[in-house]
């Protein structure tokens, strides 16, 4: 499958606008092209499939209407704010959270409920902290709510607030917006706000339309159309010198060139706010994603660089940090701002390197010969003279593949080409011929 960019008169399900994919085979450079679901990688979540040279007759157009619209939420954005005010006005005995249908309940609604199991007297603090409150969508490729630890969540805020930026705009990372607004609501002094954008509508019962937009950064869709967009626009808007960054968190089994052309379309957003000084400029942003996708967002971001902060997650078995070897977190930063300005918390083990002129973790020593700090995983790595790079500790020279790899590999893997055009040297992902 390769992706191909969203194009006028698309057909739209669910989750809004399709995407445009080509099947490929083998050594076939152009297959049919087909419409699918932007945010749903497997069909059992979203089967929307349509050929892009079929005529669709108009019944089943109108067929595809209604099961979009008979898809929405039951209650609209607005709906929900109205709700929320009622709600906060019952006393605690009366405050119930249905897990079921994961929705406040307001008394009227108990016995539509009733066999259902509830969560009771749902406190102010429970209401402020929605991320704990509601159930984690695990589906790795269309939400994959790993939702940031504690400590990354913090190392991240008080990261933006030393680097004087005032407003976020969270993209998929409801954790950090949670501790804007709290800070926010505790703190007279706290001056940072932030609006989320997130696929995960259960939000909208728990913020205003000023804090939240129901969006799908795989398609750069609003849900909430114009308006949504508007509350967007005017949030980038930089008023009194404030700064904006963004800080996005997508599920790591998203098409990276999806959620690329996603950003860039925000980044585009903020720049015709027309502030002197954005020419040419790209919004400050952190993309919060595993390091094994460096190339591919520097494809797309090449001002971007990583850095060796590991972000772990409450609720990913893996993603934790303290772990050592393999089993630490692979989730990085990748941002477009100078390196050197991202401090390191040295107590967890970062230190500044002064030819790199940025902060690496403990177990990143600098090569000479590369003239970088070359881990990407938090190991030592080392120096291979014949693949004139750096490698993993655990890798060794193949004469047969000409590289470096794992000692235990079947070397008949390099007579095989691209999966797309069937030449050797790339791998699909980085064939001429998608550009």
């Amino acid at each position: 499958l390769a992706l191909f960019g969203p194009a006028p008169g698309v057909p739209s399900c669910p989750h809004g606008p399709a995407l445009l994919f080509v099947k490929t085979s083998q050594g076939r450079q152009e297959g049919r092209r087909f419409y699918a679901c932007s945010a749903c990688r497997d069909r059992k979540d979203c089967n929307f499939f349509q050929w892009e040279d079929e005529k669709v007759s108009e019944t089943r157009l109108a067929a595809r209407e209604e099961y979009n619209r008979n898809h929405q939420p039951s209650f609209t954005h607005r709906q929900n704010v109205d709700r929320y005010k009622n709600f906060v006005l019952l006393p605690l005995s009366k405050r119930r959270f249905c897990q079921e249908c994961q929705q406040l309940l307001l008394p009227a609604e108990w016995e539509k409920h009733s066999d259902h199991q509830f969560l009771c007297n749902i406190t102010t603090t429970q209401l402020k902290s929605p991320s704990q409150l509601l159930y984690p969508l695990e589906n790795k490729k269309t939400n994959a709510q790993y939702l940031f630890a504690d400590r990354s969540c913090k190392f991240l805020l008080n990261l933006l607030i030393d680097l004087g930026f005032r407003r976020v705009l969270s993209v998929g990372t409801p954790r950090l917006h949670e501790m804007i607004q709290l800070k926010a609501s505790q703190e007279k002094e706290f001056s940072v706000r932030s609006l989320l954008l997130d696929i995960d509508f259960r939000y909208s019962q728990f913020y205003t339309e000023d804090e939240f937009c129901h969006y799908n950064m795989f398609n750069h869709h609003f849900f909430g159309g114009e308006a949504a967009r508007e509350t967007c626009r005017k949030f980038l808007y930089e008023e009194n010198g404030e700064r904006v960054i963004m800080v996005t968190d997508p599920p790591f089994g998203g098409l990276v060139e999806a959620l690329a052309s996603s950003f860039k379309k925000l980044m585009a957003m903020w720049n015709e706010t027309e502030k002197e000084g954005h020419d040419n400029k790209e919004m400050p942003m952190f993309w919060i994603f595993p390091y094994f996708f460096e190339s591919r967002i520097l494809d797309f971001f090449p001002s971007f660089s990583m850095m060796d902060y590991q972000v772990d997650y409450d609720n990913h078995a893996l993603y934790k940090h303290g772990k050592t070897g393999r089993r630490q977190s692979p989730v990085r930063i990748f941002t477009n701002l100078t390196p050197s300005m991202i401090v390191l918390p040295e107590e967890e083990g970062y230190r500044f390197c002064t030819i790199c002129q940025r902060y690496v973790s403990s177990g990143n020593q600098h090569c000479e010969m590369c003239n970088s700090c070359t881990s990407k995983d938090g190991r030592r790595w080392k120096h291979c003279v014949l693949c004139k790079k750096c490698v993993k500790p655990s890798w060794v020279h193949c004469s047969n593949c000409n590289c470096c790899t794992l000692q235990k590999h079947s070397c008949e893997k390099s007579d095989v080409g691209c999966f797309v055009c069937g030449k050797a040297g790339h791998k699909r992902s980085a064939c001429p011929s998608l550009s």
